[in-house]
């Protein structure tokens, strides 16, 4: 599947936990259906050609969006050890600030 990165865009996280700023080396994406996925904490997730995510996470969820500026290369980078498509986990360099938008 290929994903873009929209420089302007959306990233979000997804957690089990609520708070107001991520941790360096947290996980973001411009994904949002893959950050709701990952904040049920699954110990397997997989998805198809056509985006549709399948997971085994049962936790109560919490989605997030970084609340702030950020540029790939400066803030975040590619997930390095990932099994996923590119551009779909990237790694914070630094810690950032996040905005609950609802829980899942």
């Amino acid at each position: 599947m290929e994903l873009k990165i929209d420089p302007n865009g959306i990233w979000y996280h997804g957690s089990n936990m609520v708070f107001s700023e991520l941790r360096e080396g947290s996980t973001i994406t411009q994904w949002k259906e893959l950050a709701k996925a990952f904040s049920h904490q699954p110990d397997r997730l997989s998805y198809d050609d056509n985006g549709k995510i399948y997971h085994n996470g049962t936790e109560k969820g919490y989605l997030y969006v970084i609340d702030e500026p950020i540029t790939v290369g400066i803030d975040v980078y590619q997930h390095p050890r990932t099994v996923m498509d590119e551009n779909a986990e990237f790694l914070t360099k630094r810690p950032i600030k996040v905005k609950m938008v609802c829980e899942l």
